[in-house]
């Protein structure tokens, strides 16, 4: 986000023979060149020593030596000195040449220390710039405070996802149990607009496989392969479909696009069937009242089957 800084007040007169790096120091006093030099550590806004003398002017170790002849001036809500942890995250976030060499940690001052600093300093170019950091110190807080709702709305949104999600797993883990447990009656699993929760139960049914899995529907295409993307890497699945699906939407071009990352696929044409069915292991068998693309849609129901069928199933694919 582009943080908008009000136009920074002139440097002060400076001889002609001082030009040259009263302009070096306006260049690095720019908007984009502070806002480059502000950090966040300990959770505040800092600029570091080096940065902060770069711009007054002045070197580090002299801006340094002014901060201790005056130490009653820098208390810690003014200045502190970065620990060897938060120099190292600093080296890693800061390409520059510069930094090599130290054999102490930075020290780093806040808006507040920023402005004692210009006034010990007592340099004109050091109060014109520190009117600059100021400046853009407030800028990047009320660009800050602006985006903190949106934040939160985020986090919240996600906080929610999360707890459904958990949700959803604890209600699927029940159907499974009862499934598994002979206690499930038919058609008791129903998704009437609830797309989410239908492509998360396929999705959860599909991983419980962990040998071999075949679809029996008429009607594919890339939804289907998402589901089944969701298998288990050592089971191997087959899509028994129409020859116009496999056609249309199980290519050559698709199958190997999906065996790349989640072998494997293969795909079988049949006319012999207008209801789907998914058979897990060769051993569980259910019914869906629709394609797995179109779950959630329409009112439509899973039933788990007898495995007695599965047989006849298999001889005409």
């Amino acid at each position: 986000m582009k943080i908008p800084v009000p136009n920074p007040p002139p440097l002060p007169n400076i001889p002609a023979n001082a030009r040259p790096i009263a302009d070096a120091i306006s260049d690095l006093a720019s908007e984009d060149s502070i806002k480059a030099r502000i950090h966040t550590i300990r959770g505040v806004q800092v600029m570091l020593d080096r940065d902060l003398a770069a711009l007054f002017g002045v070197g580090t170790k002299a801006l340094n030596q002014a901060v201790k002849r005056n130490p009653g001036r820098f208390p810690e809500r003014f200045m502190f000195q970065a620990s060897e942890q938060e120099a190292a995250d600093l080296r890693s976030q800061i390409v520059t040449s510069s930094w090599g060499g130290r054999r102490y940690s930075p020290f780093a001052f806040t808006e507040h220390g920023v402005i004692m600093l210009a006034s010990v300093l007592r340099s004109g170019t050091a109060i014109s710039v520190s009117l600059r950091i100021v400046e853009a110190f407030v800028a990047m807080r009320k660009a800050l405070a602006s985006i903190t709702p949106l934040l939160t709305r985020i986090d919240a949104v996600e906080r929610r996802q999360i707890t459904d999600q958990s949700r959803n797993e604890e209600r699927f883990d029940t159907i499974f149990k009862a499934m598994d447990g002979g206690d499930f009656p038919p058609q008791k699993v129903f998704f009437d607009g609830k797309h989410y929760d239908a492509f998360s139960f396929a999705r959860k049914l599909v991983r419980k496989a962990a040998k071999t899995i075949l679809l029996v529907d008429p009607y594919c295409d890339d939804t289907t392969l998402d589901i089944l993307a969701q298998k288990r890497g050592s089971a191997a699945a087959t899509i028994a479909t129409t020859r116009k699906t496999a056609t249309q939407c199980l290519t050559p071009a698709a199958l190997a696009k999906f065996n790349k990352q989640n072998p494997p696929l293969a795909v079988k044409t049949t006319s012999a069937f207008h209801n789907r069915f998914l058979v897990l292991d060769g051993a569980d068998l259910y019914h869906f009242g629709a394609s797995l693309k179109d779950l959630g849609r329409k009112y439509c129901a899973v039933t788990r089957m007898s495995p007695l069928f599965i047989s006849s199933i298999l001889e005409r694919i």
